[in-house]
């Protein structure tokens, strides 16, 4: 049993997490809303990453200054991003300064306070930050690919909005939400570092006790995946590929036989896709794979950069390094480094109290309990090369590979494209 670890919940259905580490000078303390891009209705797409937004241009106790100053006066630092399935507000402080990162937090949580002025210069800011996404190539394609193969489920959209759903977005439309959604069991605090648990839940208690509880029925749908093959022709330097498959969700048994299975072919400078298409053959600056995991549901995605005269080439030469894993197998060699590499990491990773942070929210989403490094070391050690090679056979299903090309000249490609076999 792991006696740094905590957890407690309040009457109102707060549940809080917290993991200590005495020897460190910091605390990483959060707020986890459990409301994301896949809550959304197609009325009001991109509404919960522009409350996060929002909650900074003032509370009823501070001004957008006051909370920028609070805790970056202390040497500390605040902020916030939102997810397909959640929002997360955190901060990371000395020790002594615990308790203000938590007053700060809750009152961003608690107290949004919002007039029309600042409502319609946060929306502008908005739609700028869409349109500069819309520059990123490599980020537009992954928003295509998500609309390509989740279609009208929520999950499929991106997480910012739409330009037309953002410029129509009412104020009294952000505040119900914020209403409806910043409440109780949709709420989940997670800190790391030098605290007293104890302590936590009496800061706690005092700032977000009376929050009300209101239990939300989820009406999150399993996205089905759709097989599709789709071009986006668009001025760039290069074209972008992104190919996809459906795969493990957080709470897959053969989770971490993916996770080893992204490793491999795509995680760093020793992937077998790295090797082949950069080291040999020079065809590619960047080509990596991600394992992009939801709740329910999960994506393994290869992405290339290349050359417009390269594509074929490119596509070509993933198809034919997928078709011989999948026939050939990896090998107990190959298996037992990536593990190594993954083993590596995570420990490394456990070191920083933000990561550990993050490791305790994420866990209680979605296993509703606390899973050690430890233990998930043994998971992953406990992977093998036979469990390896039948869940790439088994769940790496070739036939069911999405695509996405962007960039000038693809839709000459688009016969190619479609027929592509990984």
């Amino acid at each position: 049993m792991n006696t740094k670890f905590k957890k407690s919940e309040l009457s109102n259905g707060i549940r809080v997490v917290s993991e200590l580490h005495p020897g460190s000078r910091a605390v990483s303390i959060s707020i986890w809303v459990l409301t994301g891009t896949r809550d959304e209705s197609p009325e009001n797409a991109g509404i919960s990453h522009l409350l996060e937004h929002l909650v900074f241009k003032g509370t009823k106790t501070r001004s957008a200054y006051q909370i920028a100053k609070s805790l970056e006066a202390l040497g500390g630092d605040l902020n916030a991003y939102t997810t397909r399935e959640y929002t997360c507000y955190h901060a990371l402080v000395l020790k002594d300064h615990w308790e203000t990162a938590l007053d700060v937090l809750s009152d961003l949580v608690s107290n949004m306070h919002l007039n029309k002025k600042e409502f319609d210069l946060e929306k502008g800011v908005i739609l700028q930050e869409i349109a500069m996404s819309e520059d990123s190539h490599e980020e537009v394609i992954y928003d295509v690919f998500y609309e390509q193969v989740y279609g009208k489920n929520p999950l499929a959209r991106p997480i910012l909005g739409t330009p037309k759903s953002i410029a129509t977005m009412k104020q009294n439309q952000v505040m119900d939400y914020y209403k409806k959604n910043y409440t109780g069991r949709n709420i989940i605090v997670s800190a790391a570092g030098c605290l007293d648990h104890a302590e936590l839940m009496a800061g706690i208690e005092k700032r977000l006790g009376k929050k009300k509880e209101s239990v939300l029925k989820s009406a999150r749908k399993f996205p089905r995946w759709l097989k599709r093959r789709h071009v986006v022709e668009k001025q760039a330097e290069q074209v972008h590929m992104l190919m996809g498959f459906p795969t493990a969700s957080f709470k897959d048994k053969r989770r971490f036989e993916a996770v080893i299975t992204n490793t491999l072919l795509g995680g760093g400078m020793t992937s077998k896709l790295y090797q082949s298409v950069r080291e040999k053959k020079g065809l590619v600056y960047t080509i990596h794979s991600s394992l992009n995991t939801h709740i329910d549901s999960g994506m393994l995605t290869i992405y290339a950069g290349t050359e417009a005269k390269n594509v074929k080439k490119v596509g070509d030469l993933i198809s034919r390094e997928l078709q011989k894993i999948r026939k050939q197998g990896v090998s107990k060699a190959d298996v037992e480094m990536f593990k190594t590499q993954v083993i590596g990491s995570i420990l490394l990773s456990s070191d920083d109290i933000e990561n550990r942070m993050t490791s305790l929210a994420v866990n209680e989403i979605v296993f509703g309990s606390f899973r050690s490094v430890e233990s998930v070391i043994e998971e992953i050690k406990a992977v093998t090369v036979d469990s390896v090679n039948e869940y790439i056979r088994e769940e790496l299903d070739l036939n069911a590979a999405s695509g996405v090309l962007l960039g000038p000249g693809v839709t000459e490609l688009k016969s190619w494209f479609e027929e592509l076999t990984l």
